[in-house]
């Protein structure tokens, strides 16, 4: 049974930061894509970052600079990090972590109808 589970969210001042995990039960990340979304409330789902299973790192030009993803260095096949710098009040939202099916082939890394598995999401304040 997979299950991820997120955490690091809250509310925080804009010029702040937050770190976000994704801890993943029944699943690691070394053979599938992990993506991070978020959502905005009144407005669709919309990726930030993901990174393949060789690493490679694909950011929203939202984010470019400022969020960092990363595998966990104490436990990098089950946890995943977003280090959030220089936070806009835009970045408020639900932020959730989606992962793919073992080698899947991705067709659209930010499509959402690509991941099988999603976390319950963590709600990220900026004011």
């Amino acid at each position: 049974h997979v299950q991820l589970v997120e955490s690091g969210g809250g509310s925080v001042q804009a010029g702040g930061s937050l770190r976000l995990s994704c801890k993943a039960y029944g699943y690691t990340y070394n053979r599938q894509r992990m993506t991070w979304f978020r959502q905005a409330q009144g407005k669709e789902r919309e990726g930030v970052v993901t990174i393949d299973q060789y690493g490679v790192t694909t950011y929203a030009d939202f984010v470019q600079g400022r969020f960092s993803i990363s595998k966990d260095v104490a436990d990098p096949d089950t946890t995943l990090t977003l280090q959030m710098n220089s936070l806009k009040p835009e970045d408020t939202g639900i932020y959730y972590c989606a992962g793919s099916l073992e080698w899947q082939v991705i067709h659209s890394i930010w499509g959402s109808n690509e991941y099988a598995y999603w976390g319950q999401g963590t709600q990220v304040t900026v004011s």
